[in-house]
C-alpha cells in the first residue's frame, strides 16, 4: 500500500452478520419465492417450452433429409417423434410443406414462449428485489444507533443496492440459464438416445470431465466473490464520505490526499475483482474446449459411420445421413448449455455472497427490541426520572455513572459541563436511542423500556445540535414527523421558531428546495427549521441538545423568548453551550466524566463556587480560564 493506506486488510465489517446466515439461497426461495410462485411458474414453464421447441427443427430436418432428399426416399417414409402418421401427408410435396410448416410453427411458438418467459421471470425477480430491499431497509431502520456507529453509509448502501441488485440478476438471468440447461440437456439427450444410443454415449463422454472441472471452479471462486463484495462496500463508503465532505476537502487543500485514498481503495477492489475475473475467464474457455472436444468426436465417429456405411470400432448397426445431421445440430446445442453451466455457477456464487450480506443485515438483532407486552406511553404530568443510570457504548468504556435526578412535569432541567462529559448521552437515553446498562429512565413512572417506541417518540421531541434536513422543501422538513399538518400549522411553527422571516425571504418561501442535507441553508437557519419541526409535533417532553448552537446571539435571544412561552407547560431537558440561555432553568446539573457533580438553581451554583461558577465566570469574562481543582 502507499502512504494513503486505507487499512484494507481489515476483516469484512459484515463478517459477523454473514457468519450467522445458514443456506441463504434456500431462504431466499423459501421466503420470497413462495410468495411469488405464480410468475415464476409461468416464466419457467414458458422457458422450458421455448427450449423444447428450439430442439424440434433439427429433428424435422433430419427426417426430411432421409425421406425427401435422399436417394432412397419413399412415400410415407417421413415420420416425426410424437406426431401421428395420420397427420403427415402421403405425397413428398405435401411432406415437404408439412415439415416447413412445423419448423415455422416451432419458431413462432418459441418466440411467443420467450416473451412470456421474459414477463414471468422478470416479474418474479423484480418483485423479490423490491421485497428484499424494503425488508432489509425496514430491519436496518429498527437497529439501535450503536450498530450504525460501527458501519459507514457506503457499506450499508452497497448491501441495499449492489447486493440486492445482484440477487435480481440471478433470479432473472440465472433461472433462465438453469431452465435452458435442464431442458436442453434433457431434451437433447432424449433425442440423441432415441436416434442412436451408441453415438449418444460418444457425445456424452465429456460430461464427467465438465462436472469435475466445474467443481474445482466453485471451490476457487466462492471465497473470491465474498472478498469482492466486501471491497465494494469499502469503496462505496470512501466515495460517499468524500462526496459528502467535499467542502472540507477543498478547504483543507486535501484533494491529493483524498485522491490517493480513493485510488488505494479502488485498487483493492480492482485487485480482488480481477483475481476473480481471471479465474472465471480461464474456466469458461476451458469448459468450452472440453465440450467442443465432445462435438468433434461425435462428428468424426458419426461422419465415418455414414461415409463408410460401417459402424466404427465396437459400435454396431447403421446410421442414416439424416440422423447424423440431427446429431450434429443437437450436439452443438448440447455444447452451449455445458458452456453456460459455468456462467450459471458463476452467477449462483455471486448471489450466495450477496444473499449472505443481505440476510446478515436483515437478521441483525436490535438491542432496543420492543416487548410484546409493551404499552402505550401515557403522559399526564410529564415527570422525568433518572434512577442510578449507568451506560457505556463499549463494554470497557463507561460514559455515565449513577446519574440520578427527578424532574417534575412542566419544569426545565439544564445539563452543563465540559465537552465529553456525557450530556448528550443522557438525553438520548430518554428517547431510547440507546438503552441503559443499569438503572432506569422513567416518564410519569413508566420505564421507557416498557413502552412502545412509537408512543415514546411521539411524546418526546428532540432537537439536536446537528440538525439534519432531508432533500425537499422547507415546508416538507418542518412537516416531517407531523405529515398531516396544514400549511397554516407549518407557518405557525416557523414563526414560533423565529424562522418565518428568513423563510419568506427565500426564493420560493416555504416551497424552497433546501438541497441535500439542507446545503442551501446556513447552520442557524437549519437549526430554526429543526426547532419548528419539533414544535409542530407538539410533544409533552422537549429535548434541546444545544439547539441554538449555530445561531447568533440576537437570533438565539429571539428563539429563547419564543421558547419560553412555548415550553411553559412542557417538561424540558436542555443543553446549551451558552449558559445565559439556561440560567433560568428550574434545575441545573453539572456533569463531569459521566457523573453529576453539582446540582441546583443558577444562583445556588454560583454561591457554591464550583465548576458551574467557573464556567459562568469564563463565559461572562470574569476569569480567563477554568482553574484546576
Amino acid at each position: 500500500m502507499t502512504e494513503y493506506d486505507t487499512n484494507t486488510d481489515e476483516d469484512d465489517v459484515f463478517e459477523t452478520q454473514r457468519a450467522r446466515v445458514d443456506d441463504p439461497m434456500r431462504r431466499l426461495f423459501g421466503t420470497y419465492g413462495r410468495e411469488n410462485w405464480k410468475p415464476l411458474t409461468v416464466g419457467l414453464t414458458a422457458s422450458i417450452f421455448a427450449h423444447i421447441l428450439a430442439l424440434v427443427p433439427p429433428v424435422v430436418l433430419g427426417s426430411a433429409i432421409d425421406a425427401l432428399f435422399g436417394a432412397t426416399r419413399t412415400s410415407q417414409s417421413f415420420t416425426l417423434p410424437l406426431v401421428p402418421n395420420a397427420w403427415i401427408p402421403n405425397s413428398s410435396t405435401g411432406q415437404f410443406w408439412f415439415s416447413a410448416g412445423v419448423i415455422a410453427v416451432t419458431f413462432a411458438g418459441s418466440a411467443v414462449s420467450t416473451w412470456i418467459k421474459g414477463w414471468g421471470l422478470n416479474e418474479f425477480a423484480q418483485s423479490i428485489q423490491h421485497q428484499v430491499r424494503v425488508d432489509t431497509y425496514g430491519a436496518m431502520q429498527r437497529l439501535d444507533l450503536g450498530f450504525f456507529a460501527d458501519k459507514q453509509t457506503g457499506e450499508l448502501m452497497s448491501i441495499l443496492n449492489n447486493d440486492v441488485n445482484r440477487l435480481e440478476q440471478f433470479l432473472n438471468g440465472g433461472l433462465f440459464v438453469a431452465s435452458m440447461i435442464l431442458t436442453t440437456v434433457v431434451g437433447v439427450v432424449g433425442f440423441l438416445v432415441y436416434l442412436n444410443w451408441q453415438l449418444a454415449l460418444v457425445t456424452l463422454v465429456t460430461v464427467p470431465v465438465v462436472a469435475v472441472f466445474t467443481h474445482k471452479f466453485v471451490q476457487r471462486i466462492q471465497p473470491m466473490y465474498s472478498e469482492v463484495r466486501s471491497t465494494v462496500g469499502r469503496l462505496n463508503s470512501r466515495l460517499e464520505n468524500n462526496l459528502g465532505g467535499i467542502e472540507v476537502i477543498k478547504a483543507s487543500n486535501a484533494e491529493e490526499y483524498e485522491f490517493g485514498r480513493v485510488t488505494d481503495t479502488s485498487q483493492e477492489y480492482y485487485d480482488k475483482n480481477w483475481k476473480a475475473i481471471k479465474t472465471r475467464i480461464t474456466f469458461f474457455p476451458g469448459l468450452r474446449l472440453t465440450a467442443g472436444i465432445g462435438f468433434v468426436v461425435t462428428y468424426i465417429v458419426g461422419g465415418l459411420w455414414v461415409f463408410t456405411n460401417t459402424a466404427p470400432g465396437p459400435l454396431t448397426g447403421t446410421l442414416s445421413a439424416g440422423a447424423f445431421v440431427t446429431f450434429v445440430f443437437l450436439s452443438q446445442r448440447f455444447i452451449w448449455p455445458l458452456a453456460q453451466f459455468g456462467e450459471l455457477i458463476n452467477m449462483y456464487q455471486q448471489a450466495v455472497a450477496s444473499s449472505e450480506r443481505v440476510f446478515g443485515l436483515m437478521d441483525e438483532p436490535s438491542t432496543l427490541a420492543q416487548g410484546d407486552d409493551a404499552e402505550e406511553l401515557v403522559v399526564s404530568e410529564g415527570r422525568v426520572t433518572y434512577d442510578d443510570v449507568t451506560f457505556a457504548y463499549e463494554a470497557d468504556e463507561t460514559i455515565l455513572r449513577d446519574v440520578s435526578f427527578d424532574l417534575p412535569g412542566g419544569d426545565t432541567l439544564a445539563l452543563v459541563g465540559p465537552t465529553g462529559a456525557g450530556k448528550s448521552t443522557v438525553l438520548k437515553l430518554l428517547l431510547r436511542l440507546y438503552d441503559v446498562d443499569d438503572g432506569s429512565v422513567e416518564v410519569d413512572g413508566q420505564d421507557v423500556r416498557d413502552v412502545t417506541l412509537d408512543s415514546l417518540r411521539r411524546q418526546v421531541g428532540y432537537v439536536s445540535q446537528d440538525t439534519y434536513l432531508f432533500a425537499g422543501t422547507v415546508g416538507d422538513n418542518i412537516r416531517y414527523g407531523a405529515f398531516d399538518a396544514s400549511d397554516e400549522d407549518v407557518v405557525a411553527a416557523g414563526k414560533a421558531a423565529q424562522a418565518h422571516e428568513f423563510i419568506e425571504d427565500l426564493k420560493d418561501g416555504y416551497e424552497t428546495e433546501v438541497g441535500e442535507r439542507g446545503v442551501k441553508l446556513s447552520g442557524g437557519q437549519k437549526q430554526r427549521v429543526g426547532i419548528a419541526r419539533v414544535l409542530l409535533q407538539d410533544p409533552d417532553v422537549l429535548i434541546l441538545d444545544e439547539a441554538t448552537s449555530d445561531v447568533d446571539t440576537e437570533t438565539e435571544m429571539r428563539i429563547q423568548e419564543s421558547l419560553d412561552e412555548l415550553v411553559a407547560d412542557r417538561t424540558v431537558l436542555a443543553i446549551a453551550h451558552r449558559l445565559s440561555t439556561v440560567k433560568d432553568a428550574d434545575q441545573i446539573l453539572v456533569l463531569e466524566d459521566g457523573r453529576v457533580t453539582e446540582r441546583g438553581a443558577h444562583d445556588e451554583l454560583l454561591e457554591a463556587d464550583g465548576v458551574y461558577a467557573d464556567l459562568w465566570g469564563v463565559q461572562a469574562g470574569q476569569i480567563d480560564s477554568i482553574p484546576a481543582r
